[in-house]
């Protein structure tokens, strides 16, 4: 669907994400990442980190119950704190756009571990935003508050505001536990193909995807998105997998599987 073919209520919050009717949201909450002890050959040095001292943790304020699940700290979210915080060539000096931010971790990690600029973006929604911009303040020393930007967007929709703000593109594209709206997957990856750099002088531009099969009778559902985004000329690849307590221990399927994180990179 091009653009101008997209009438205005289709991109409408309870058309994208429909859900039925709620009460009215909680206090938001606030979760600690707690950053790794780094001794492994290759790992990030304390030393190369910005701001007044070493960065410790991260405080990630959480919206209240929301449509779009902002009001967690999902799993793939701090398996990808940790991913990022280990692999800083990916993105040191370089252009980061994290899509469906919510909170708004990993993108934060890259703006502590020394980005050129991180823009953080999620639905258009007040209260995503706002929350969003209160974690940039919390968390991200004022001499470079600058080079972290919060925008709205949504998937599939024009770019040119992106580009606006990273005329060079993106090196890193950060995708963290979106693939379960697979509605949304078409519109993802043009997002990915329009904002990603072509190409670099030290590292191949990537988009990392991080995930957890919260619904394992859907997990064929959930890699179709990498079955598309082969179709559309990518090179997938996982780099990772890691074990964490299941976010909702009730939930039907088997545990394994929702207890497990994977982390892929795409490439063109």
């Amino acid at each position: 669907m091009a653009d101008s073919d997209i009438e205005p209520g289709d991109l409408a919050l309870e058309s994208l994400f429909p859900e039925e009717s709620r009460p009215p949201s909680p206090e938001p909450t606030v979760s600690t990442h707690i950053r790794e002890k780094r001794t492994k050959p290759g790992d990030a040095k304390e030393s190369d980190d910005i701001g007044k001292g070493v960065w410790s943790k991260i405080e990630i304020r959480l919206v209240g119950s929301h449509p779009l699940w902002g009001h967690y700290l999902w799993n793939a979210a701090k398996a990808f704190a940790s991913y990022l915080d280990r692999h800083v060539k990916l993105y040191r000096g370089k252009n980061v756009l994290e899509l469906g931010a919510g909170g708004g971790l990993p993108g934060l990690v890259t703006a502590l571990n020394g980005s050129r600029r991180t823009v953080l973006t999620d639905y258009p929604d007040k209260a995503l935003l706002e929350n969003l911009e209160y974690n940039v303040g919390l968390n991200i020393p004022e001499s470079c508050r600058d080079n972290v930007l919060v925008q709205g967007y949504t998937w599939g929709t024009s770019v040119d505001r992106l580009l606006e703000v990273a005329p060079e593109k993106y090196d890193l594209i950060i995708l963290s536990d979106l693939v379960f709206n697979h509605s949304q997957h078409d519109a993802l990856l043009k997002a990915c193909e329009l904002t990603l750099r072509n190409n670099s002088s030290d590292a191949l531009p990537t988009v990392l995807v991080f995930y957890t099969h919260h619904r394992p009778h859907l997990a064929s559902r959930d890699l179709e998105f990498f079955k598309k985004a082969e179709e559309r000329g990518w090179t997938c690849k996982e780099i990772i997998t890691e074990r964490f307590p299941p976010m909702f221990p009730d939930d039907p399927g088997d545990e394994t599987v929702r207890a497990t994180v994977h982390g892929w990179a795409l490439t063109r």
